[in-house]
This record gives structure tokens, sequence and C-alpha cells, in this order.
């Protein structure tokens, strides 16, 4: 059950709509079922319905006319909210909803219970699945009503009267989403035929200018350049950067002036402030001495799961905004045909982003500076890149989901459950090619069994999940052109096991090959190295050669749910 709480000037103006047809003849049977005292005249069951509204409306507004003679009348004098059941909710009845709403007078201070000064209310049925309270804010002692918070407060008693009444229990907010688009932003855009709001759409061309800049001045750059908008920038008296505004080119109000938006009614994050946190001081190593720019932010993503894993969470929460700001970025850097699916991952995740936990900026930087190199890097033609680095991203969206489940963020972990789904989509869609061309890539068979035996040595609990996964004739081509390069694909396997948990993949075959094949492409070890890494080795493996195959992701406790 959902509430949602407005104020306004016009008592006769709300009755007038309640009791109505609606906006498409959606009100049927306007019935009051709960009032301040029982007894307010009810005009849906009245013979002379105009006059017994009327009486209704002089009874709610009774309090705010003796009021006006002390100059105490509040600007917004009337409260509504309405409630409406989940879609899977039984139909409840008159008498359960007229209880609902004393219950929710109470809670949001309107008319506290036991309080015979309370302010003068009434609920009005007009629909199987909700209803509509309305109120006078001034108390009978003449004073305007407490009711700070209320939409906090109708929630948390929403919450209660689910389990009471054996309602669907809805997922609830930390008021840290971004603001929804409103009904007749909803209309105007389809009405000019677009699925999206301004609003939404501005949003989005936001996150992607910020998920590629490199400072704040180049953010506000890029928003400039950036075609079908209009971008405002506000300074300070003294020159510096105060904020920005933007709009959608043709998006008007009735006087045909654009209609603004700033960055923080955009979303909380998108103010000028926030950003210019999130992108200052960011790496600007030179791109000739950058390693590949896809495994240097795959590397950098895959530590994610480390930082989600231990206690600290302000570090926690940068490090998942900033993978929020690398799949804003996948859209204008991935091929036309997985476009869709990842901007529909991106729109998502964005939700599982924020939270009430502050987030300490600086501890991503080195992880945003990696994103940003993608920018200079396009998809490569055989799409490995761009593969390896989806299939490490649902690792992450995995371990984000259940991070904030530990934290009971209810609707970021739905955020990140519904992103797996478009991530997946896409990564199966990015994979295929270039599994298959390395496939075709596979070594004679001698070559194959000796792999097959050491992937037995290495991850027994595996190993014949490998050798009949699909995937498996890809890595036996990267182990090759791995060995080809001076590399031990042994010990590349023992690192890869150590490092990254194979409990959690749909295809560990697949796992496998996109990191050796990023670990493959660094300069071999020389001969001194290889002797210490045995040495190393020997120790390190032989502790952990029994351990069960559900270990920890880089020393944190692994997080639940599928992988790919």
């Amino acid at each position: 059950m959902i509430a949602k709480i407005s104020s306004g000037k016009d008592t006769a103006g709300l009755i007038r709509y309640l009791y109505g047809p609606g906006r498409a003849n959606e009100h049927t049977d306007p019935h009051l079922v709960a009032s301040w005292d029982g007894f307010a005249p009810d005009p849906g069951r009245s013979n002379d319905f105009n006059a017994t509204r009327k009486l209704l409306v002089a009874d709610l507004d009774l309090r705010l006319h003796q009021a006006k003679r002390l100059g105490r009348t509040p600007k917004q004098h009337v409260w509504h909210c309405s409630l409406r059941a989940s879609p899977e909710d039984r139909v409840l009845s008159d008498d359960e909803w007229a209880s609902i709403a004393r219950r929710i007078v109470a809670a949001t201070g309107i008319a506290p219970e036991g309080d015979p000064d309370g302010c003068r209310w009434v609920t009005v049925r007009h629909a199987e699945d909700h209803i509509h309270i309305a109120a006078t804010k001034v108390r009978g002692d003449l004073r305007t009503a407490r009711h700070w918070n209320d939409y906090l407060t109708a929630d948390k008693e929403l919450a209660a009267i689910e389990k009471d009444y054996g309602l669907q229990q809805v997922i609830r907010g930390d008021r840290t989403a971004a603001k929804r688009p409103t009904r007749a932003e909803q209309e105007k855009a389809h009405r000019t035929g677009h699925q999206r709001s301004a609003r939404e759409r501005l949003r989005s061309t936001v996150r992607t200018a910020v998920s590629v800049a490199t400072s704040p001045e180049e953010f506000l750059d890029i928003l400039t350049r950036t075609d079908n908008v209009h971008v405002d920038i506000q300074y300070f008296p003294s020159g510096d950067i105060r904020g920005y505004k933007i709009a959608l080119a043709g998006d008007t109000n009735a006087a045909g002036d654009p209609i603004w938006h700033s960055g923080s009614k955009l979303a909380p994050d998108l103010s000028f402030p926030k950003i210019r946190e999130r992108l200052t001081d960011l790496d600007t190593t030179p791109e000739s001495r950058r390693p590949n720019p896809w495994h240097q932010a795959t590397a950098a993503a895959e530590r994610i799961p480390t930082r989600l894993a231990q206690s600290d969470d302000a570090p926690a929460q940068a490090h998942i905004a900033a993978f929020g700001e690398a799949l804003d970025a996948l859209p204008i850097l991935a091929p036309k045909n997985l476009r869709p699916q990842l901007q529909q991952a991106a729109t998502t995740f964005e939700r599982a982003t924020r939270s009430r936990i502050r987030a300490q900026q600086d501890q991503a930087r080195a992880l945003r500076s990696a994103i940003r190199t993608l920018r200079t890097a396009p998809v490569t033609r055989d799409g490995s890149g761009l593969a390896m680095f989806l299939d490490v991203a649902l690792l992450v969206v995995t371990a984000t989901a259940h991070w904030h489940q530990l934290r009971q963020h209810d609707q970021q972990v739905t955020a990140a459950h519904q992103t797996l789904l478009h991530l997946r989509t896409a990564y199966e869609q990015a994979a295929a090619a270039p599994l298959a061309a390395l496939a075709q890539r596979k070594p004679p068979q001698q070559v194959v069994d000796r792999f097959a035996r050491q992937l037995h040595r290495v991850v027994p609990a595996y190993a014949e999940q490998v050798l009949s996964d699909p995937a498996w004739d890809a890595l036996a081509a990267i182990l090759t052109e791995a060995e080809t390069a001076g590399h031990d694909p042994e010990r590349l396997l023992q690192h890869v096991v150590r490092q990254r948990t194979l409990d959690d993949a749909h295809s560990a075959a697949q796992v496998l090959t996109w990191r050796i094949l990023r670990l493959s492409q660094r300069q071999a070890p020389n001969a001194r190295a290889r002797a210490a890494q045995t040495r190393s080795t020997v120790r390190s493996f032989s502790s952990t050669a029994q351990v069960s195959p559900a270990r920890t992701v880089q020393g944190g406790p692994a997080p639940r749910g599928p992988h790919r």
C-alpha cells in the first residue's frame, strides 16, 4: 500500500474532484467511508447532491473561517492523502478502509488519537483499490496541525497496516531515489511521442556526461556541446561556478519558455557540488602510458566485491556509485545491437547507486579514472574487451545486491536484481562472437589433454563442469596463447582460482577464459620471478587445496545470488 500526500488552498475544489467523474470517468460510486466525528454529510448518499456537497465543504472549513478572524490561517490549508492498495491485494471493505484512514490521520498528526482538537477530515472512496483523505489543517484550538514528515510517518504506519491486514508488503525506499515524473510530465511525453518524460531523458543525458568527464569543467563542456539540450551555467560573484540548469530543446511551458531543471532536481547526486566532488583529482596519466583500457577498467571493477565485503560503508557506497558511472558510459561505447540492453541496465542500476550512506568519494577515484579511459578505447572488432568487462559487471551487481540486502535497502536490492537481467542478456550477446573466435583456435588434442589434467589438479571440484562447457575450447585456446607468451598455464589457473570465486558463476569456463585472457597479456615473469612464484605457490596453494569451493570473494563473504 502506498501513500501520496499533497497540500492545497481549495477545499471545495478537492471535494468536487473526489465526488466527480474523474479525469477519465474512473470514479465509480463515490461515497464517504469515515470522517472526523462519524457524522459528516455524504453527498454520495444524499438526494440533494449539490446542497450536501456545499454543506460538507462548509463543515470542513468551519475552523478555517474562525482562524481567519485571528489571522492564523495557514497558506495552504488543505491536506490531501491518497492511499492505494497493491494490485495483488484483496478488495478491502469500507469498514477496513475507514479503520486504515483513522490510523493514518493519527500517525501523521492530522488527528492524533484521543485528541479532541484534531483536524476535521473525511475519507472518500470511489474505487475498489484506493481512498482519499481530505482534511483542513486547522485544529479545534485554531492552531495549525503539526504534521511534519507526514509522508514518512504515513509510510511507516502503512508498513504496519500491511502486516496487520495480510496485504502485499510494498518495497519501501529511503528517500534517495530520483524524483519520479509527474502525471502531467508523463502525459506530455506520450503526446509528443516519447516513452520517457523530459526529466528522465535529461537525467540520462547528465549521467552520461558525468560518466565520461574527467573534470567538472569538462562535464559542463560536454553538456553544452550535447545536441537537443540547453544549458545555463550559474556563477558566484567571484566567478566560480555555482551550478547549472538544463532544458530539453522543444520542451516549453505555456509561455513558450524552456522548462529548466537543476541538477539536484534531476537526482540527488547530480547537483554540481556532488558532481564536482566525484570528478576532482582524477588520474590524468597520458594515454600512451596506460595499459589496455578495457583490461584496466575490468581489473578496477573486479576489486569492488572486496570493497563491499569490508566493514567501512562509506568507501563501499562510493565504489557502487562509481560503477554506476561505468554502466552509464557503456551504451555510448558498445555496438548498436547491445545498446538497448545496456541502456536499460544503466537506467535500472541508477537506483542502486544511492542510499542514506554518505559516499567517501576519494576512495573510488582510481576506479573512476579507469572508467574514463574507456572513452578513448572503442570496442575492438572481436569484442573481447567488452565481454570481459560485462563478465565482471555481473559479479559486481550481484555483490551490490548482497551489500544492500544486508543493510535492508529494499529498493536498491530490487534494482540490482533487475539490472542483472539486462546485463546477462547483453553479456550473452557480447560474448558469443569472441568465444566462437577463440574456439576456432583450439590447440591439438594432446595439448588440450594436458590442460585438462592441470585443471583437475587446480580446481578438482569444477574440472568436469569446465570440461563439459562449450567454452572449454575457448579456454584451451587462451591457455595455449598464454603459454606461447611465456606464462605457466597451471600457475595462471591457480592465480585465477585464488582471486575469483567460481561458485556464483553460471559458466566457470567463461569466467576462467576472460580472466586468463587479461592476465596473459601482462609481461611473462623471468626465471627468478618464476622461482619465487613457485615457492609462494607451494606454500599457499597446499593450504587451500582442500578448502570448499564456496570461498570468499577476494577476502570477503561471497555474495549470494546468480552470477550468470
